[in-house]
């Protein structure tokens, strides 16, 4: 990220990738500026982790190992709604095709980004997301 210095001190992200480095990645770079982070390899993990986890926000790609990503957030969406929240929620994928895109609009994603991933651009939609307006 960039020299200036973000805080996301508090803020609770759930990252779904099945990529390592990009969970690594992503852990490293927002738990150095305050967040709590778990993640999870597949949409099972996810919903495991969503039962005792709950975060302000949610960073998920669209192909997973076990179900994709569209799926994995409807079901987040309705278990979240029973507890009155809503969370919002990031696709980042390698796909770049319009109808995917607006597809993951359609199952509910608030932003859609591609990878390879600019860092910079990503903590500040988290940020914008998370209300954190003074990093906007």
């Amino acid at each position: 990220m960039s020299n200036e210095s973000m805080s996301f001190k508090g803020l609770r992200l759930l990252v779904v990738d099945d990529d390592l480095d990009t969970r690594t990645l992503l852990t490293f770079l927002f738990e150095l500026d305050g967040a709590e982070i778990l993640t999870a390899a597949s949409a099972a993990e996810a919903l495991e982790i969503i039962s005792f986890f709950k975060p302000d926000i949610l960073i998920s790609d669209i192909c997973l190992p076990d179900e994709d990503g569209y799926s994995l957030l409807v079901k987040i969406r309705n278990i979240e709604a029973k507890r009155g929240r809503k969370i919002p929620a990031i696709a980042l994928t390698a796909s770049a095709y319009d109808e995917d895109r607006k597809r993951a609009s359609l199952a509910g994603y608030d932003i859609y980004r591609c990878k390879p991933i600019d860092l910079d651009e990503l903590a500040s939609v988290v940020a914008s997301l998370a209300g954190l307006e003074q990093y906007v």
